[in-house]
């Protein structure tokens, strides 16, 4: 079906005038009704292949040679009229973030409708049926209401759904999908994946399925290619490279995703692989860094003889979603429900549940960046709940948070120094700005950052180097607690490991203590040393990592359990 010969892949940097080549003459081919994979890290040119494949870059800055064959076309040999064409009656594209690729300002039905509409050349009432039809076989609920709803009040999964539909819409005979299933909860993924390879079926397609994660990977590819720097480092059926990894990249990708069968110290990073002989194996490498249950054991004794740094007592957090009368309440949700449990000094207290079971605003109840409705929050033996503004903002010294999205967290106008400095100033922590500055580039210096990234601003750094800077931001006042809200979703698995190594060296080294949220349970079992499932407000079920892993209590946890991508590669 599609045949990729030498292609290469040129941008052209207004800023120095100089030509850089994303990707090097790879080759590869895709069969009808099988489904490529292709992994690598961000930068590592497999984006940009598909967008070479679907004609979607900009002519005045890229230059692209080889050849990108399509049922015996020539793709590049393409007119503008014939790309157009060949755009959703042969070929189609699912993006990464469907947020960004839907218009905000028309409802998804419509967005669908005249996608319809420009390629089939059918009337509006017959591309409304069409679209219909298109949301039920995408298995979304209450296809009229979705229909007439904004992309805004839909969730992740069901947005992402909206753009399979708009992907299927005119035939195509070929789907790329990139990154379709990125900081979706583990649940939602599976479904989404599943609903992937029965369209395919059904439609006989061809897949090109584009990740990072070699979990998510092996759920859905029959062959796979692995890239790195914008070549093919290698390539074969997909069962063979999990099996036996041949280059050491490969072999570092594998490794370097919490294992949750493992308790491992530390997480393997590519940089282990790509640094060693070709010969050291994946298996031996995690052997040689595991915990012992002596030390597991020697461990928990450590952490649970002393007293509770916070401990969390019927906290509930409640939203109107009605009105009554004269703007009495009327009807609430509870995000958090009578929710208690304590935190150890030392401990990390993993939280874990999908998208709305509550954890972030429990998270940020225990904080009051959210009032609390019900319930005592005491830490260190000060209930937070009964702290007056000025009070609260003292103990804040002492409680920091890690936010989901760093670069949203961070000002886009101030350097990243300057950002890290400020707590500092506000507080009035040291005697000037010299001794502030020094003790900022030491921050930096602990997260893996050089002292000439105090003056750079955040759009300079990439996802894992903004991860470092708000944890260094989290560290400057020195806290006994951080909260970190799903803080290594959105990482590629092999910087999400080294931001993962981080903050337990950070832990060891501080006595820092965590609440670690994260919808993945394979993150969360890794880094915790106690864990709680949460689902619609409330515990599910608490205890030690590896007994609920191996023991789940709840039906809901064991769902979770049977998402974690690739666990049939254990």
């Amino acid at each position: 079906m599609l045949a990729v010969k030498d292609l290469a892949i040129k941008f052209y940097n207004r800023e120095d005038k100089t030509w850089l080549e994303a990707v090097h003459q790879i080759s590869f081919t895709l069969e009808k009704g099988k489904v490529l994979g292709i992994v690598g890290e961000s930068g590592s040119g497999k984006s940009v292949t598909s967008f070479a494949i679907m004609r979607l870059h900009d002519p005045q800055n890229t230059t692209i040679s080889g050849s990108i064959i399509f049922n015996n076309k020539d793709v590049l040999a393409l007119s503008e009229k014939e790309v157009t064409a060949f755009r959703g009656n042969k070929a189609a594209m699912i993006f990464q973030e469907p947020m960004t690729s839907l218009n905000p300002v028309f409802t998804c039905g419509y967005q669908v409708q005249e996608a319809i509409m420009l390629h089939q050349k059918v009337d509006k009432a017959t591309a409304k049926q069409q679209t219909l039809a298109l949301f039920e076989e995408v298995q979304l609920p209450r296809p009229q209401h979705i229909f007439s709803s904004y992309p805004h009040q839909l969730s992740g999964g069901q947005k992402q759904r909206v753009m399979i539909a708009m992907a299927l819409s005119c035939n195509p005979e070929m789907l790329i999908a990139d990154e379709p299933t990125t900081a979706l909860d583990v649940t939602v993924q599976k479904t989404i994946l599943n609903l992937l390879l029965r369209l395919k079926n059904e439609r006989n397609m061809g897949l090109i399925f584009i990740s990072h994660d070699l979990g998510v990977i092996s759920e859905i590819a029959d062959d796979l290619l692995v890239m790195y720097k914008g070549d093919i480092v290698e390539q074969g059926k997909a069962k063979q490279l999990f099996e036996n990894p041949q280059h050491p990249y490969t072999k570092g990708l594998l490794a370097c995703r919490p294992n949750p069968l493992l308790q491992l110290k530390r997480l393997p990073v590519v940089a282990d692989f790509l640094n060693q002989d070709k010969a050291v194996g994946v298996k031996h490498l995690l052997a040689i860094n595991s915990y012992t249950p002596t030390e597991i054991e020697a461990r928990r004794t450590q952490l649970y003889q002393q007293a509770p740094l916070l401990e969390v007592q019927n906290l509930g957090t409640w939203y109107s979603i009605k009105q009554g009368l004269f703007g009495k309440n009327k009807s609430f949700v509870k995000a958090v429900d009578e929710v208690s449990f304590e935190v150890y000094p030392g401990e990390t207290l993993g939280l874990v549940g999908e998208s709305g079971c509550g954890k972030t605003t429990l998270g940020r109840s225990i904080l009051r960046l959210v009032e609390p409705t019900t319930g005592k929050v005491i830490f260190n033996g000060t209930d937070l709940t009964q702290l007056q503004k000025k009070e609260l903002r003292k103990i804040r010294r002492d409680i920091q948070i890690i936010f989901q999205d760093p670069y949203s967290s961070l000002n886009p106008k101030i350097t990243i120094g300057n950002a890290i400095m400020e707590p500092l100033q506000v507080h009035g922590i040291f005697k000037n700005d010299t001794e502030r500055k020094a003790h900022v580039l030491h921050l930096l210096e602990k997260v893996d950052l050089k002292a000439e990234h105090f003056d750079r601003y955040p759009h300079e750094f990439s996802g894992g180097q903004r991860q470092r800077i708000v944890i260094a931001r989290a560290l400057a006042l020195q806290p006994k607690f951080i909260i970190c809200d799903e803080s290594v979703s959105a990482l590629d698995v092999s910087v999400q490991a080294q931001v993962l190594n981080l903050l337990k060296d950070l832990q060891a080294e501080f006595g820092l203590t965590y609440i670690f949220i994260s919808h993945d349970l394979a993150v969360v079992k890794h880094i915790s040393d106690r864990m709680i499932v949460m689902n619609q407000g409330k515990i599910e079920e608490q205890g030690f990592p590896d007994e609920i892993y191996n023991s789940p209590k709840a039906a809901y946890t064991k769902r979770l359990i049977d998402a974690i991508p690739g666990t049939k590669q254990l």
